[in-house]
């Protein structure tokens, strides 16, 4: 099975369940439903603090591709007024679940509707586990589902606000480049501007993969390193990284690899044209995306409201893998900046659901 292992302080029938094929939607949804009441019990500060009362929901939409896309929501408890929407745009090795519940909840907690969904491909919707055919057609999918996600009635006309960790930071780029006028700020967890030069394979190796990636563009043959060593600073939370048993773990697949190296690349000539509302927040030991490229999008986008914070001594995951004062400290600079960037214009969910 590539390089998933057996995820310690589970029982081997789990393990049976988690080490099964998830190259297909239905077996990814099958293994999920095995371990969400697992997942919740888990002793990380994202789960232990999670607030009471958040609402939540969850969908398929089918998008203009025919797959069926999942969707979920986290709106503050009953009688709490929505400030804005927010939707997260996932990462490579990651899914709007797990994790995220804990921080979508605490935002929601804070007056927020959160949205997410899974990328074609990953988590939980239908396409081919960890395969990237067309990096913007993820961008698309991004654009299609949030379009109706913007006109629920919950926060229609309120402000909105892309979310966007790793991988998901170049796609919220590139959504905000194709449609900057539709949304009022943008946060960047990590952001995937350029692939940090530990992580690309040497240039040689790398001509010979986009060869191979016209002949056989699902092998999983590029190599690649212990995403969760590089990115996860604390060593507890490191091992808990495994119980997201639906993340994908293998090898990547060679048009994977490509689309992500030619994302970059058009992204590191187009950062220039950024001129909305920026929060970038970034480890300043992050060995998976050089902080120096949030540097360079930081001093590149011509936003006039742009902020950049690097965390001294944090990895990669710092939202998910630091010590919990980190952590904590991290959501709560993502709500200020919100609470800063947010018009008057509430609307109470009471009366509106």
């Amino acid at each position: 099975m590539g390089n998933k292992k057996a995820i310690e302080g589970v029982s081997d029938e789990m393990n049976a369940i988690a080490l099964q094929n998830l190259d297909h939607a239905p077996a990814r949804r099958r293994v999920r439903s095995a371990f969400v009441q697992v997942q919740e019990q888990l002793d990380h500060v994202l789960f232990k603090m999670a607030p009471e009362g958040i609402r939540t929901e969850e969908w398929f939409e089918t998008n203009s591709k025919g797959q069926e896309i999942f969707c979920k929501s986290w709106l503050p408890k009953h009688g709490v007024r929505i400030k804005a929407a927010v939707c997260f745009v996932h990462g490579y090795g990651d899914t709007c679940t797990f994790f995220f519940e804990g921080i979508a909840k605490r935002i929601a907690a804070s007056g927020y509707g959160v949205y997410a969904i899974d990328h074609p491909g990953f988590g939980l919707s239908e396409g081919l586990h960890g395969y990237v055919s067309n990096f913007n057609d993820i961008v698309d999918n991004v654009i299609e589902q949030y379009t109706k996600i913007k006109g629920r009635p919950e926060v229609r006309g309120l402000p909105r606000f892309l979310l966007g960790q790793s991988m998901g930071g170049a796609l919220a780029l590139k959504v905000l480049l194709k449609e900057q006028r539709e949304w009022d700020g943008v946060v960047l967890v990590a952001p995937m501007c350029k692939i940090s030069d530990e992580m690309k394979p040497p240039e040689p190796l790398q001509k010979i993969l986009i060869f191979l990636s016209r002949l056989v563009p699902k092998a999983k043959l590029v190599p690649t390193k212990d995403l969760a060593e590089l990115a996860f600073r604390d060593p507890q939370k490191r091992k808990l990284a495994d119980y997201n048993a639906i993340s994908y773990s293998d090898q990547t697949r060679l048009k994977t690899a490509v689309e992500l190296l030619n994302a970059t690349n058009e992204l590191e000539s187009q950062v220039e044209k950024v001129s909305s509302p920026l929060l970038i927040l970034h480890g300043a030991e992050d060995k998976v995306t050089d902080p120096k490229n949030s540097k360079f999008l930081y001093e590149k986008a011509a936003s006039n409201d742009k902020t950049l914070k690097l965390y001294d001594g944090s990895y990669h995951c710092i939202l998910e893998g630091e010590s919990d004062e980190r952590i904590i400290e991290v959501l709560d600079d993502i709500i200020a900046w919100l609470d800063s960037h947010c018009s008057v214009r509430y609307i109470d969910v009471c009366s509106s659901c």
